[in-house]
């Protein structure tokens, strides 16, 4: 993972001041997916930032320092680390800006790179990669970077076909890719930061799901609880913008925001308006 001060510098306009935290975000989302993954015996990070080796050490992953001498340097690296703890598993590389990965396809994918000595994944446009893997004794060799899909595939390792694993394609580094991410269901980390980044280029990323806080039938106002723990109030007008004529603590509810403010409240099993 990249320090904070230049990562996603692409996503700089729609993340606004949020894009340090929204960084963090999609990588702790990312670790926390890998490591509900049955077949992930531990995650190792290569950062060379405080804030995020402390973040996702505390999910669970294993710090490394960043050698600073590349992607693929630090690729090697991480995984250089990973065969001195244990020499028996194979190891492979994640980019850390998959903020919809799933376990379930994860799985599915590592299920995939075992039947081949070396293997990768490309991303949604096909022309990067995402996933790299090696079986136990492989030379590790990543090509990350560009159009790494041509690269790996230069090299002889295998490209994984596979249906049904869309999340571990969806990097992020482009205000489409991040409706894209959106459209399938982001992590909670991710949830959280996007509900507070304001929408551009005719990009919406408004729909977000809470926990009702707080509701003053009087005032028609309130509160709720992003799921990242976050609290943002709503007034009567974003009450009264949707069909609800009451709202109790405890239940869930989709929230429509501009910025850092709400708009427009509903029942979870309502849509928002278009």
């Amino acid at each position: 993972m990249k320090t904070l001060v230049i990562a996603k510098s692409r996503l700089a306009e729609l993340a606004g001041p949020h894009r340090a935290a929204f960084a963090v975000a999609v990588a702790g989302d990312t670790v926390a997916a890998a490591l509900a993954c049955p077949s992930v015996a531990r995650v190792v990070v290569v950062t060379g930032d405080e804030i995020a080796a402390e973040t996702l050490g505390r999910i669970g992953a294993l710090v490394v320092d960043d050698p600073q001498a590349g992607l693929n340097a630090a690729l090697r690296h991480g995984a250089a680390h990973a065969v001195r703890l244990d020499a028996r598993c194979p190891v492979a590389a994640l980019q850390a800006d998959l903020p919809a990965l799933r376990a379930s396809e994860l799985e599915r994918v590592l299920s995939a790179a075992g039947e081949a000595e070396e293997s990768f994944l490309p991303d949604a446009a096909e022309i990067g990669t995402t996933f790299y893997g090696v079986r136990r004794g492989v030379p590790f060799r990543p090509r990350f970077g560009g159009s790494s899909r041509e690269r790996h595939l230069a090299g002889g390792a295998k490209e994984l076909v596979l249906d049904g694993v869309a999340s571990v394609r969806r990097d992020v580094d482009t205000p489409a890719d991040l409706a894209d991410a959106v459209a399938l269901g982001l992590g909670p980390r991710t949830r959280g930061v996007v509900a507070r980044m304001r929408p551009v280029a005719g990009v919406t990323l408004i729909d977000v799901q809470a926990t009702v806080r707080s509701f003053d039938p009087a005032t028609r106002s309130g509160s709720v609880f992003l799921d990242d723990g976050t609290e943002i109030p709503f007034d009567a007008p974003a009450f009264d913008a949707g069909p609800l004529r009451l709202l109790r603590s405890g239940q869930r509810v989709n929230i429509a925001m501009e910025g850092d403010k709400i708009v427009y409240v509903t029942l979870s099993t309502f849509p928002l308006p278009d």
